[in-house]
């Protein structure tokens, strides 16, 4: 009688699946030895540092334009942001201030997690796939250590 519980048969040899979506930079990501590779502000040493680096900087500058930008430009125009909106009756530069600044705080908040998801997704990162090393430890077991010092049980 035909098993239609189960998918596959127990004569099917094990095979390791990976999901098929490993790409090369997940593969070179998972290779690298991050601990004996250089930390460089200005130059990333790897693939995964440069890009996200690279959305580093990007979410700086438009957190600095942002911030800093209705500010300057009250220093550099002041009649043109200093005069009241008509719809709200607030000066230009009071609003941007009072209500861009935060705003754009937040939508960059959501542009900067998109971004790193996108990162991680590109090279296999899965937050919740956390190596602890606990397989490690001095009795082979892999049970917690109290940090007292004491094992448990």
């Amino acid at each position: 009688m035909k098993d239609n519980d189960t998918h596959g048969n127990a004569d099917d040899s094990p095979v390791e699946m990976d999901g098929g979506t490993v790409t090369q930079a997940a593969q070179d990501h998972r290779n690298t030895d991050y601990l004996n590779r250089e930390v460089n502000l200005l130059k990333p040493s790897t693939p995964f540092m440069r890009d996200h680096l690279r959305v580093v900087w990007t979410g700086f500058i438009i957190w600095a334009v942002i911030v800093f930008g209705p500010v300057t430009l009250t220093a550099i125009a002041p009649d043109a942001m200093t005069t009241r909106i008509p719809a709200l009756g607030f000066p230009l530069h009071y609003f941007l201030v009072a209500l861009g600044a935060p705003t754009g705080a937040l939508l960059l908040s959501v542009w900067y997690a998109r971004k790193r998801d996108a990162l991680d997704e590109k090279y296999d990162i899965d937050p919740s796939r956390v190596d602890t090393g606990v397989e490690d430890d001095a009795d082979g077991t892999g049970d917690a250590t109290a940090t007292d010092g004491g094992g448990q049980g």
